[in-house]
């Protein structure tokens, strides 16, 4: 390199250093977050590292950028004057900083929600106190902010010892050839490492997506470029109506649609139940924060966290292969209330004014009272305006709606919620419908000091980490969510309105992250334990006898089953079906989506997840029960991943669909 021009020299130098401090972070990210219980192979740890190292040359340029196409004017070169030497470290210096402090973000993201920093986090702006509290609660926000200084001044230290370094050289005497050839050879270096690829198109994120273990896409991904890449590609659900007319008559048999019309995509189904009850029951449905099936007692595990909820389930309905779409509790609301995935790709549902106004089903509880008990604030991810704006008479109590303190920056405790919530409906005079969703699972993890006698226990780490548990204090808060269950359901028998109704609670999602050794490979493997809750219906009196389900469900049929089991007429218009209708066609299925760029989808059956990018790239279909789930069986089995691969399809399309026609006034 001795022999190369100053400032190509330079330039060189400098893409090391970046790319190599970029590379150091990856490590670092590897290194923090693999599981040993279920730790990415090393073939695909090399791949991952090595896709990754041209994502950080890639950002190492973009911050060069300015350098490589103004450096070369004399009075901008940082070797020829102090003035742009100044001028170059301190942009440098900024652009480090700025860098480091979206990897600081990315980091901190990654350990509260196991996924990249994407589009999905600018949902915090919306209510930046609430975001900048939880922070501050939850990290050790000085130690970070020290570590971002002396990283940043480290940063500029060394491109000035680098620069001066470079600026003493002798500059080797080049002639107009010489030069000619400098120019042409760092441009076309330049190109290519932008590229990436020697190919007719440039290294994209769904390349990420290589390898059968799910961590090796998250080791991959460049987080600056991952989010920089999911903001510019997240322009808003977009539907085509020909692509859901392609699918429509197999969605239409599989919802039992009463008359199909491929050509006004009528997916309206009629449920007029067999007799009306003699006495209305009423519908309490309780949203469990961060409610993962595999930390609970359901799954075999070996802590037991949950005695309340497990009891419940043993005498109730009890739907043990249940899923949410994805994760964030917005999405999840706006999925459990109008029947329909939140497909949306920019933001949530929730926040788009186009897709607004939707019909539920919450609305057939005629003549019911509606109340919605949400722990902290109805803004958070405008559920509010969800909520109001298509629930006729809905009572919403939200975060300066009880007496009971904030806790943290959640808002109340578990606990006082479900007291706050008794005291309204025990003085209820008329039926009712009530959704009570908890926001206390969430770090901090903070057990109040009014809790019932809830009693803290002590596991050991590796015990803790065995049944799927990260820390002492998530283990408690789990537990303290089902304490605070069984406080409300004894709170309801005493009250005398418990007797006549129907409770129903499961998750508003999971957790990505290791299962535990009790839960299935599938849980950790592919993923399936960020998506996979429990669905519980209890009603003393009400249910004839104990049941537990093996069929597959998803949130969508939440609002359909618990109205048609309530004895309500209802005209449904999503994607919902009645999981006790035992007439219904087809197999049972669950959605998943990933809003990555592009989108994964999949369907999730009895045996079998089918998974692709919404682009048709990458699909995969798996077994998810067995020893191998991450063993891709598209190859073995052509012909059903042909067939789920067309209902994969057919579903999202549906989806997107419906986002924007699924009105109000379809009910009538």
């Amino acid at each position: 390199m001795h022999k190369l021009p100053r400032l190509p020299r330079f330039l060189a130098l400098a893409t090391l250093l970046f790319t190599g401090a970029f590379t150091l972070l990856r490590l670092g990210f590897w290194l923090y977050f693999d599981n040993p219980a279920d730790p990415l192979p090393g073939g695909e740890l090399l791949t991952a590292l090595y896709l990754g190292l041209k994502f950080d040359l890639r950002l190492a340029l973009l911050l060069l950028l300015p350098l490589f196409l103004l450096a070369w004017l004399p009075w901008l070169n940082p070797l020829r004057g102090t003035l742009a030497r100044r001028l170059w470290t301190g942009y440098l210096a900024l652009g480090g900083m700025a860098a480091l402090l979206v990897y600081m973000i990315d980091f901190g993201h990654y350990a509260y929600l196991q996924t990249r920093l994407d589009v999905g986090a600018l949902r915090f702006l919306k209510n930046l106190d609430i975001s900048l509290q939880m922070v501050w609660e939850s990290y050790p926000v000085v130690p970070l902010a020290l570590a971002l200084t002396a990283g940043t001044a480290l940063l500029a230290w060394v491109v000035a010892r680098l620069t001066g370094h470079c600026a003493a050289v002798p500059a080797p005497q080049l002639g107009w050839k010489g030069r000619t050839v400098t120019v042409l050879v760092t441009a076309t270096l330049l190109l290519g490492g932008l590229f990436g690829r020697l190919a007719s198109y440039p290294l994209r994120w769904s390349d990420a997506f290589f390898g059968s273990h799910a961590f090796a896409a998250q080791v991959t991904f460049n987080p600056i470029l991952y989010f920089t890449d999911s903001v510019r590609n997240g322009g808003g659900v977009v539907y085509d109506a020909e692509k859901v007319r392609a699918h429509y008559a197999e969605m239409a048999a599989w919802l039992g649609v009463d008359a199909p019309n491929p050509d006004t995509l009528d997916f309206r189904r009629r449920h007029v139940p067999a007799a009306a009850p003699a006495r209305p029951p009423n519908v309490v449905i309780v949203i469990l924060e961060s409610f993962a099936s595999y930390k609970s007692g359901l799954s075999g595990n070996p802590l037991d966290p949950t005695p309340h909820i497990d009891a419940l389930a043993r005498n109730g309905y009890y739907f043990e292969n249940f899923y949410t779409p994805q994760t964030g509790t917005a999405r999840s609301v706006f999925c459990a209330i109008t029947g329909i995935p939140d497909v949306e790709t920019h933001g949530t549902s929730t926040r788009n004014p186009r897709i607004v106004d939707q019909h539920t089903l919450f609305n057939s509880f005629d003549g019911y009272g509606k109340f919605y008990f949400l722990g902290g604030s109805a803004s958070w991810g405008n559920i509010r305006g969800l909520l109001t704006n298509n629930i006729a008479g809905l009572n919403l109590y939200e975060e300066g709606s009880y007496s009971a303190p904030n806790v943290d920056v959640w808002g109340v405790s578990d606990l006082d919620l479900f007291r706050e919530a008794d005291q309204v409906l025990r003085t209820q005079q008329q039926p009712f419908v009530a959704v009570i969703q908890t926001s206390g699972n969430h770090r901090p993890y903070t057990i109040p000091d009014d809790n019932a006698g809830f009693e803290l226990q002590h596991p050991g780490h590796d015990e803790l980490h065995r049944s799927g548990f990260q820390s002492e204090e998530e283990y408690n808060s789990y537990r303290f969510m089902d304490h605070s269950v069984g406080r409300f359901m004894a709170l309801a028998q005493e009250a005398g309105y418990g007797d006549n109704t129907l409770f129903a609670f499961f998750g508003d999602h999971g957790i990505t992250g290791f299962a535990g050794d009790h839960a299935g490979k599938a849980e950790t493997q592919l993923d399936l334990g960020s998506n996979r809750v429990p669905f519980i219906i209890y009603g003393p009196g009400l249910l004839p006898e104990p049941r537990r389900f093996s069929r597959t469900a998803g949130e969508a049929d939440v609002m359909a089953t618990l109205a048609a089991l309530a004895g309500r007429p209802y005209v449904n218009t999503t994607l919902g079906r009645n999981l006790l209708d035992d007439a219904l066609p087809g197999e049972h299925y669950a959605f998943k989506i990933m809003q990555v760029s592009p989108p994964r989808i999949g369907l999730i059956g009895a045996e079998y997840y089918f998974q692709m990018a919404a682009d048709g790239s990458n699909k995969q279909l798996h077994r998810i029960h067995g020893d191998n789930p991450r063993d891709n069986l598209v190859e073995q089995l052509p012909d059903l991943a042909a067939q789920l691969e067309r209902m994969t399809r057919g579903y999202h399309e549906t989806a997107k669909y419906m986002l924007y026609h699924n009105k109000p006034v379809a009910r009538d």
